[in-house]
């Protein structure tokens, strides 16, 4: 069974509020879950993080796994000042786009070299 700590909503139409839960992956968003573990109101200035550190951690070492929200959650929770950054995914098409420019990008120099060259000779 693959577990989650994961945000699951709460409150009304327009105005949510989370509870941070450890679930079954496979359990809807909303459903079931084993045990709450705090609570998250993003509409509160400053955002309202209520979370059991110890609870999260131990939930942790049995296998449970944070989403990306949990874990800058916690991190904000412990008080660290950065988040841990995750890498940046590109699509397959977006990185064939990078890949081009990047190839093009190189090339410019290299043509613009390859110009100035035979003029200077000719002078």
């Amino acid at each position: 069974m693959a577990l989650k700590i994961r945000l699951a909503r709460a409150g009304a139409k327009k105005a949510p509020f989370y509870r941070v839960v450890a679930a079954d992956s496979r359990a809807p968003r909303d459903g079931r879950f084993i045990e709450i573990l705090g609570r998250y109101n993003p509409r509160t200035q400053p955002s309202t993080v209520e979370l059991d550190v110890e609870k999260i951690e131990a939930w942790i070492a049995k296998g449970a796994q944070p989403t990306e929200t949990i874990s800058k959650l916690l991190a904000i929770a412990k008080g660290e000042t950065a988040a841990p950054k995750a890498e940046a995914k590109l699509s397959k098409k977006a990185q064939a786009k990078a890949d081009e420019a990047a190839a093009k990008a190189a090339e410019a120099p290299a043509e613009a070299a390859e110009e100035a060259a035979p003029a200077e000779d000719a002078e």
